[in-house]
């Protein structure tokens, strides 16, 4: 990949277009967790005897332990790759075993096991998947700031968001058009299912071999003793300095937990609360993919927009969009109100994961960004377990789906006023 004379993001490095691209290979795996997995785990669900309800529960307890994992996990990840020479090497083998992970979660299906097991077994498959891939994610963002200099942190990172909600598609497709012919009897279902995983799982590994062979850490602390005791001193003085001084970063990150975690519950339960519904499974997966066009349209609009607005006014809005995404949800009972759910979650989707991550890394020291990314992630992916237990117990008590969804309203409201009281405050580094 050329910068010059490149037809793809012309005006970008080498590098910064490698860093972009792998969004490309990982939100492949991203739009399967959102689609085809619950699907798939609706199959193995049904032939245990599920309800519907019990169903959407089991898959939103999964989750939930998932991210829980990464809100212990990340940001001792984060600690330990900031030191010199361990970044590149701790994302390539979460990627390895995300990638081992994704493409076993087609066999399992297929292989015999017994029925009442087989749900189990992929809910574990998936978890593991899940930690491995949100920790590459750890990784990846706090690469950022060795990528690309801060004033253009947010149109990179708006880039990375868009292309990889575009460039997903690919992959997705095809798998879309085999689950299709599995469900018309042309192929069996589970030979589709395990290649369409498999296709994914190769996809997302070979996106990334750019950035493996390109990024070099700029940004690094050296190691002195045992980076493991080392890691957790710097963690605990660093989460001191948080509550004691660092208040904008502080306030940002409960803002975050907040609003973001609305975001990522809707984002990996849009089809199974779709199918909880009872809406059409072929018919919501169309209206998804459909939904990663208006994504990747809006994220670039927002990515220029930074130029002109501030990225915290362009934040509030997405965060009021989403907002309204809740209420809605609790009248949503056909396609077509799906439709209209998923367009506007496109519209809001890019610009509230790629502004907040670039705004987050202009305001925390370079040299331990893996540390601070590891206590954002806790803020983001790991905290999503307050969204999808929320859902999740709501929908056990209540018996209605709509009702669950409709009190992340709550979520949104709050991190909004708190990412405005952030904003106010001075930035400590100065």
């Amino acid at each position: 990949m050329s910068t010059a004379g490149s037809k793809f993001l012309p005006g970008y490095t080498d590098l910064e277009k490698s860093w972009v691209i792998y969004d490309v290979g990982n939100s492949a795996f991203t739009l399967m967790v959102s689609t085809l997995i619950p699907i798939w785990f609706n199959a193995l669900a049904e032939r245990a005897g599920m309800s519907s309800v019990d169903y959407l529960a089991n898959w939103s307890f999964a989750t939930s332990i998932a991210t829980i994992i990464m809100a212990l996990w990340g940001p001792i990840l984060g600690s330990l790759a900031d030191h010199r020479g361990y970044k590149k090497p701790f994302f390539t083998a979460a990627l390895l075993i995300g990638v081992i992970g994704c493409a076993f979660l087609g066999l399992v299906g297929i292989l015999p096991f017994p029925i009442a097991a087989g749900w189990m077994i992929y809910l574990v498959v998936y978890i593991i998947s899940k930690v491995s891939y949100q920790s590459s994610l750890v990784l990846y963002d706090s690469m950022l700031v060795d990528v690309t200099e801060p004033d253009r942190m947010d149109i990179v990172s708006s880039n990375g968001f868009a292309w990889g909600y575009i460039g997903s598609c690919i992959p997705f497709i095809i798998a879309l058009v085999l689950y299709l012919l599995g469900t018309k009897g042309v192929i069996p279902l589970g030979a589709a299912i395990a290649v369409d995983f498999i296709l994914v799982a190769l996809w997302w590994f070979g996106i990334t071999t750019p950035l493996l062979r390109l990024y070099h850490q700029k940004h690094y602390i050296e190691t002195k003793g045992s980076i493991i005791t080392e890691s957790f001193v710097r963690l605990g003085k660093t989460l001191g300095e948080l509550v004691r001084h660092d208040h904008k970063v502080l306030f940002f990150l409960l803002a975050f937990f907040l609003y973001i975690d609305g975001v990522y519950t809707i984002i990996d339960e849009a089809v199974a609360i779709g199918t909880a519904l009872g809406l059409d499974q072929i018919g919501l997966l169309v209206v998804l993919l459909l939904t990663q066009v208006v994504a990747f349209a809006f994220a670039t609009l927002f990515g220029k927009l930074s130029s002109k607005y501030s990225t915290v006014t362009l934040i509030s809005i997405a965060i009021i969009g989403y907002f309204a995404v809740a209420i809605y949800a609790l009248f949503m009972h056909t396609l077509w109100q799906f439709g209209i759910m998923a367009f506007v979650v496109g519209m809001f989707q890019g610009a509230i994961q790629a502004l907040s991550r670039s705004y987050y890394a202009k305001i925390i020291p370079a040299d331990t960004s893996g540390e601070y990314f590891g206590l954002y992630d806790i803020c983001g992916k790991g905290a999503a377990f307050v969204g999808t237990m929320l859902i999740g117990l709501t929908t056990k008590l209540t018996g209605s789906v709509n009702i669950g969804v409709g009190t992340l309203a709550f979520l949104f409201a709050g991190g909004l006023i708190l990412l405005r009281i952030a904003d106010r405050m001075p930035d400590h580094r100065r």
